[in-house]
């Protein structure tokens, strides 16, 4: 069995950014949980199937295909139904919809088995909402990663930003307390911060301090001394 780190924390605190840095600088394979549940969400979005459909999603499950695969310097590449579709994964619709089906079990049970087979068999660091708490229990390092809210709309702002979208940051901090709200409640697998998980706050740290704050916690989880 592969070392695992697993990586919990609320929309826009920095766990891909990060976890992608830290699995190259490992070498281990990056597994982004969420590009799992926003592929499916294309899927339902280009079906034009609302989130609250849910004995449509659940019978259209059997069509949906998701793979990983990895480029040439180590990023997830994700596909549906065989079609690379990562480069349309980050849109604000993909994202609240993946939210809103991801609260069903069946479409948890969907993706659950290709996660845990990935770090059974390598080297993995998984992010996303449950990894700790649910899908990797027995990670030997698992962090919770948060950020204030004012902080993770900020820099989702700046992002959205930067690719010429048009955004408010009002907007956006709705959203992300919403989504927080979303996830923090459901009945399937919320979100919470492992008890044994090391809580890291990023609300005033830039990336390559989070990066090295994870890899002092490898160091340390490596040799068998975290201390929570």
């Amino acid at each position: 069995m592969g070392f695992n780190i697993a990586i919990d924390g609320p929309a826009g605190a920095g766990k891909s950014t990060v976890a992608k840095a830290v699995a190259q600088k490992l070498g281990f394979i990056y597994v982004d949980t969420g590009a799992m549940y926003r592929a499916l969400a294309l899927f339902f979005i280009r079906r034009h199937i609302d989130a609250g459909e849910s004995e449509k999603i659940k019978e259209l499950l059997d069509q949906i295909q998701v793979s990983l695969d990895y480029d040439d310097s180590g990023v997830q590449q994700v596909f549906l139904n065989k079609e690379n579709v990562t480069s349309q994964l980050r849109r604000e619709e993909v994202g609240k919809m993946a939210s809103a089906i991801s609260a069903y079990p069946f479409v948890r049970e969907k993706l659950l088995g290709l996660q845990r087979s990935l770090a059974q068999n390598s080297d993995v660091i998984m992010d996303g909402r449950d990894i700790g708490t649910n899908i990797l229990p027995d990670a030997p390092l698992k962090i919770y990663l948060t950020a204030s809210v004012e902080a993770r709309a900020k820099r989702r702002y700046d992002e959205l930003c930067e690719k010429g979208e048009k955004a408010s940051l009002e907007t956006v901090a709705l959203d992300i307390r919403q989504r927080d709200e979303s996830d923090m409640t459901r009945a399937i697998a919320p979100l919470r911060q492992a008890e044994d998980a090391v809580y890291l706050d990023t609300s005033d740290l830039d990336i390559p301090q989070v990066i090295q704050s994870i890899m002092n916690l490898y160091e340390k989880a490596n040799k068998g001394d975290v201390c929570l």
